[in-house]
């Protein structure tokens, strides 16, 4: 009976140091499917950006981006636009490209970021950067990384294959007259 009586704490113990381990490890689990959810959320409001810049809805921006964005196009450019200015950039390409559609090729979220890599396909049928219209297709490759703080982009940088675009409508890449 001693015997057991002994057992009793070091039993007691063992249950003790279980359950102390059980509660860091549901706190962690926690933490885990907070950050899992939080991806979840930035992932379909990318989703729905692309989804409605496809309908032609370029006031999308106004909705999913904060007041206070900062939009650098391209990623390395020092001057970020605005969520205004933003908005008249993607203004700019559906009229210049009415039936823009931009396909999702990746897609994946890491903490407060989402990275993309999508596909854009469109006609040129309007006034596009000073080029007229040439009613050649385009397809592109873009990749954007979009920064999220409460549930709205307040950073984005993108790249566009803007050079392939280009000659996709029909410009050239000449080298400078050397000078003489």
């Amino acid at each position: 009976m001693k015997k057991y009586l002994c057992a009793v704490p070091l039993v007691l113990l063992l249950c003790l140091s279980f359950a102390c381990q059980d509660k860091a490890a549901m706190a962690e689990l926690e933490k885990f499917r907070a950050q899992t959810k939080l991806e979840e959320q930035n992932l379909a409001l990318v989703k729905r950006l692309v989804e409605e810049e496809n309908k032609g809805n370029a006031e999308i921006v106004k909705e999913l981006y904060a007041p206070n964005v900062k939009s650098y196009y391209p990623s390395g450019s020092t001057a970020p636009l605005s969520q205004n200015d933003a908005v008249e950039l993607t203004k700019s390409y559906l009229d210049a490209f009415p039936d823009l559609n931009q396909t999702i090729e990746e897609l994946v979220a890491s903490g407060n970021k989402v990275t993309a890599r999508i596909n854009a396909k469109g006609t040129h049928k309007g006034d596009f950067q000073g080029i007229p219209a040439t009613g050649s297709q385009m397809s592109v490759s873009v990749i954007i990384i979009w920064h999220f703080q409460d549930g709205k982009i307040v950073e984005e940088r993108e790249e566009l294959d803007s050079l392939g675009m280009m000659m996709q409508l029909g410009m050239e890449l000449r080298p400078k007259e050397a000078k003489k």
